[in-house]
């Protein structure tokens, strides 16, 4: 669905509605201003602010990231996770093909904030970062990926490909009436403070990283 208007997209009927889109000039790093839309919905079924942001001219199949906040990675730059360098390149990408990216305000994979940092006291212990959710009383992975969908059918995106190397994030969508025609993984983003997390990340979830496993993977949960 070709626009003219760079990142803008058809507001559509029936369950979530667009509440406002503003355009807002956006420094992803590539030397120059991007204009972009942001977006924000009504009657989405989880209550958080949650905003899409288009960026580019999407073509019929827009490439998508849904990017869970990340508030230690994404603002401040912490090195415990690969978040920050996600969003960045997913901002990139997006731009140069047109699309979206759908930000979802889900705190330490749907926790909260302070919950996780207190799994961060906990993978200090030497937990992994599914097991230090479990050990506070949480799922696993509590992140709700319906709300992405409903974000995306009320922007008129109904058949996408998926900046991803979570399948979970597919399948969701999938249920929930979203079109993931492809999966286009990003690159991983590995560094001395989160191979133990990304480790966990392939090995427990079967993210799709580049990890060398007989090296990377095996000192990382040694």
């Amino acid at each position: 669905m070709a626009s003219e208007r760079p990142g803008h997209f058809p507001e559509e009927r029936g369950g979530a509605t667009v509440r406002r889109t503003v355009v807002v000039p956006l420094d992803i790093g590539i030397g120059r201003p991007v204009e972009a839309t942001v977006t924000s919905f009504d009657a989405l079924s989880h209550s958080g602010e949650h905003v899409l942001i288009g960026m580019g001219t999407p073509g019929d199949v827009p490439l998508v990231r849904v990017h869970s906040e990340c508030l230690t990675g994404d603002v401040f730059g912490s090195l415990r996770c690969d978040c920050g360098p996600q969003l960045r390149e997913a901002q990139r990408r997006i731009h140069e093909r047109g699309g979206a990216l759908v930000y979802l305000r889900q705190e330490g994979r749907g926790i909260g904030l302070y919950n996780k940092i207190d799994t961060y006291a906990l993978q200090d212990t030497g937990m992994d970062t599914f097991a230090a959710n479990t050990a506070l009383g949480f799922a696993p992975d509590a992140r709700d990926y319906a709300v992405a969908a409903q974000m995306l059918q009320a922007a008129g995106m109904h058949r996408i490909d998926l900046l991803t190397n979570n399948s979970d994030k597919s399948e969701q969508l999938r249920r929930n009436g979203i079109d993931v025609v492809r999966e286009i993984p990003t690159e991983t983003y590995a560094n001395p403070h989160n191979i133990r997390y990304l480790a966990a990340k392939s090995t427990i979830t079967r993210h799709g990283l580049t990890l060398d496993s007989g090296r990377d993977v095996k000192e990382a949960l040694s």
